[in-house]
């Protein structure tokens, strides 16, 4: 009998490829900080100042987003319901559709203005609707940010407009952040609108994201600009079924972090591709002894595909690491080998291959009834 291979008996990891990230002096960005991420993955290939916590301006809004996004998913609030505008809300200044206090709007309808326009009223209204108050609302924001490790974001507003309270984030935390926000795909239905109208066609908007217009497969996501946070602009884009996301904090012009962020997306688009980690012949049946079962049948225990440089796609080799058989009992998902993806010596990604189904082990009543049967089986 064949023994479970050493590596086997512990936890297997799926290990992110490897390429080094690229250094700050790669680019020369007119801005703070700025990060590039391939969002599935969450890796980033290049960061300048990732960690510097800054004002976002209205950057913000993906919380508020991503919150009322959230709220929709899981059912508190649906995108029919009607917010009417509070006193506050209609008071709020910067970027806005002018609400009056009384008025009365859909929540899909406030967060496409919140999503084109970066409407601080609607930001507002939106908060107050799902927590009670914009305080409230703002607490929420900050629990979710922990939630999600945002360890140099503290926010103080629903918009990012100047406060006398702190109010934070960084290049990092802000790509984190728009990668769950875009989790949620249907928020690009509103993120990717270049011009549409409210009010039943009375009120024009214009999306503040000119990279719509300027980028091929550009969806979304948020600018932002004050005196204090100057020019800032979460982007993301989508070719070929690979997203990325760059992050421009504090650029000295509004076309400035345009350019900045195109010039990341398209190199991200023209230096990386994913690969698939998954052997050319379809996953076979691994033989188990002493088990009620003879086989089980082993599937991919993560994502099938990482992210590699074009330039080393030729070089890549894949390796099936496979004990012969193991011994029952076998619990569902567990990890009986492994998928490695290699350039030369160097493992660069690792897929666990895992059991579909658990195989419980014979019984000794059973093996011995079994045994007695061959014995009899042999005498014959």
């Amino acid at each position: 009998m064949k023994k479970i291979l050493p590596f086997l008996l512990i936890p297997l990891l799926i290990l992110p490829a490897r390429a080094a990230m690229l250094s700050e002096d790669s680019f020369s960005l007119s801005c703070a900080a700025a990060v590039l991420m391939e969002r599935e993955s969450g890796r980033v290939i290049y960061a300048k100042n990732p960690n510097a916590e800054l004002s976002p301006a209205s950057v913000t809004k993906l919380m508020t987003m991503l919150l009322v996004c959230e709220a929709v998913d899981n059912g508190a609030l649906r995108l029919e319901d009607t917010v009417t505008a509070s006193a506050s809300a209609a008071a709020m200044g910067g970027s806005q559709i002018y609400l009056e206090e009384g008025e009365r709007m859909s929540v899909g309808e406030m967060l496409k203005c919140v999503a084109v326009v970066s409407a601080n009223d609607c930001a507002v209204a939106l908060g107050e609707k799902l927590c009670g108050s914009e305080s409230a609302f703002v607490r929420r924001m900050n629990e979710r940010a922990a939630e999600l490790g945002l360890e140099h974001t503290r926010f103080a507003n629903a918009t990012g407009l100047s406060s006398a309270e702190p109010h934070y984030s960084s290049a990092l935390d802000l790509a984190v952040l728009s990668r769950e926000l875009l989790s949620h795909s249907w928020v690009r239905n509103y993120s990717t609108i270049w011009t549409d109208t409210i009010r039943d066609g009375a009120f024009g908007l214009s999306n503040t994201n000119k990279l719509l217009r300027q980028l091929d497969g550009c969806t979304g996501l948020k600018t932002g600009f004050t005196n204090e946070a100057m020019f800032c602009l979460a982007a993301s884009a989508e070719r070929e079924g690979v997203e990325y996301i760059a992050v421009i904090l504090h650029g000295d012009s509004s076309a400035q972090r345009f350019a900045a962020a195109r010039e990341l997306l398209e190199y991200a688009f023209a230096n990386y591709t994913k690969v698939s980690l998954l052997p050319e012949e379809p996953l076979k049946r691994l033989q188990v002894t002493l088990g009620e079962q003879e086989s089980v049948q082993l599937l991919p225990g993560g994502a099938t595909e990482t992210l590699v440089e074009r330039s080393a796609v030729q070089s890549l080799q894949r390796l099936t690491e496979l004990p012969e058989s193991v011994e029952a009992p076998v619990e569902q998902g567990a990890e009986l080998g492994r998928v490695l993806l290699k350039k030369g010596d160097e493992v660069i990604a690792a897929l666990p291959l895992v059991a579909e189904c658990g195989v419980e082990r014979h019984s000794y009543t059973l093996v011995l009834r079994e045994l007695i049967s061959s014995l009899l089986y042999l005498k014959s």
